[in-house]
């Protein structure tokens, strides 16, 4: 299948690259509806790679790349479960959502997000997933998961810690603070900075060029210099699932579904 159209995400395949498009209001959060056509992605990635050579992923929508995770979707679930039930549950989602990422970081293809305004919790995880991140100077990088409680769960801190220097990890980890795109490039979070709306274009740019070279040096080379952290990546989930069954986290959840500001999940 060389094009999808669904209610979350879309991709085609063009000229050797695949487009993943994110396009569920208000911001790309990642419930249920969006694991499960991403899962569909990533089942549908082995026969996309034999016809490609890079992956881009980017938002349509204005308000930015991803919020992170769907919130009031996992309380409300919460909210109907015992507790080893709804821990039970969140695992399962936490260790579907690694699979896909593992997925897209493993993957031969050069993969690139090409992000702009919101990029916080799970959707920076998304793209720290991908070998290359291009932002537009309304990027912004956040992970909030402490006001909740809780820690990074889609596979950030072992991919950050992979990437950057622990000092960084632990300024965005312990703080909660956002990074703008010029700060994310000044501690090489991102590899280049576009004008407001140019991202895409710049991704697109950039895949066109790597379409020069050879494919099979091209892998080499991603296999020698990106090892997938799993060990790490279980030890994240383990410590999510025990610190979710923590007061602080229900009380956060709610704190943030009764929220009456527009976007609840920016600092």
């Amino acid at each position: 299948m060389d094009k999808f159209n669904g209610q979350a995400i879309s991709w085609t395949v063009q000229a050797g690259v695949i487009e993943l498009s994110l396009h569920r209001s208000p911001c790309n959060e990642l419930g249920s509806l969006s694991l499960q056509e991403l899962e569909d992605f990533a089942g549908s990635l082995s026969q996309l790679e034999s016809s490609a050579h890079a992956l881009i992923i980017y938002s349509e929508l204005k308000s930015g790349f991803c919020a992170g995770a769907d919130l009031r979707e996992l309380y409300e679930r919460s909210q109907k479960l015992e507790k080893k039930e709804a821990v039970r549950g969140v695992r399962d989602f936490l260790e579907r959502i690694h699979r896909v990422l593992n997925a897209i970081d493993a993957s031969p293809l050069t993969t690139i997000a090409a992000v702009h305004g919101v990029t916080f919790g799970g959707g920076f995880e998304l793209a720290l997933a991908c070998d290359l991140i291009l932002a537009d100077r309304t990027a912004r990088f956040c992970f909030p998961e402490l006001r909740l409680g809780l820690i990074p769960g889609f596979g950030g801190i072992p991919r950050l810690k992979r990437d950057l220097g622990n000092s960084v990890v632990r300024d965005l980890l312990l703080t909660g603070r956002s990074f703008n795109s010029t700060k994310a490039q000044q501690v090489g979070l991102v590899s280049q900075v576009v004008a407001e709306g140019e991202a895409l274009r710049a991704a697109r740019a950039t895949a066109a060029q790597l379409g020069k070279f050879d494919r099979e040096t091209a892998i080499a080379a991603k296999q020698f210099i990106k090892p997938i952290p799993d060990e790490e990546l279980q030890r994240e989930i383990d410590i999510f699932c025990d610190l979710f069954t923590k007061p602080a986290v229900e009380a956060g959840l709610k704190k943030f579904v009764e929220s009456t500001d527009a976007q609840p999940y920016l600092p």
